[in-house]
């Protein structure tokens, strides 16, 4: 079976997104093919601000996460395969939900370049449209 990592980290954004909170993402930094800002790097961990106030280019797949956002006032590409998120939560109140190391399953290779990060629509709420 296929990791249900992304499907339940896809989860997790929605619903603090959409109770107005800040997702913050916890990331094993020395995993292969994390490419976080290594100034910002404790203990081979790094939690970042994935808001959609903080972040562009905000991609999601079954294997990557990447986005560029300001570090110190200087935009950066961060690129992190699905393996390497530790955890999602709200940065006011702390809920979300922490990963267990997958052990059936080996870490997909990295690819020779991360996926690009996408200027499509910025995140909001749902709308319906009426399409006749």
């Amino acid at each position: 079976m296929t990791s249900s990592r992304p499907y339940l980290f896809r989860a997790i954004y929605d619903w603090i997104i959409d109770n107005g909170l800040t997702p913050y993402v916890l990331v094993n930094a020395e995993a292969p093919g994390a490419h976080v800002p290594e100034q910002h790097i404790e203990d081979g961990r790094i939690v970042l601000n994935i808001s959609p106030r903080a972040v562009t280019g905000w991609h999601q797949d079954h294997e990557w996460l990447s986005f560029s956002a300001r570090f110190s006032g200087v935009s950066r590409e961060v690129s992190i395969p699905m393996h390497a998120v530790l955890a999602i939560y709200a940065r006011e109140n702390g809920k979300g939900m922490v990963f267990e190391k997958e052990e059936d399953s080996a870490p997909p290779p990295p690819p020779a370049t991360p996926p690009p990060p996408t200027d499509g629509p910025k995140r909001g709420k749902p709308r319906l449209q009426v399409i006749k």
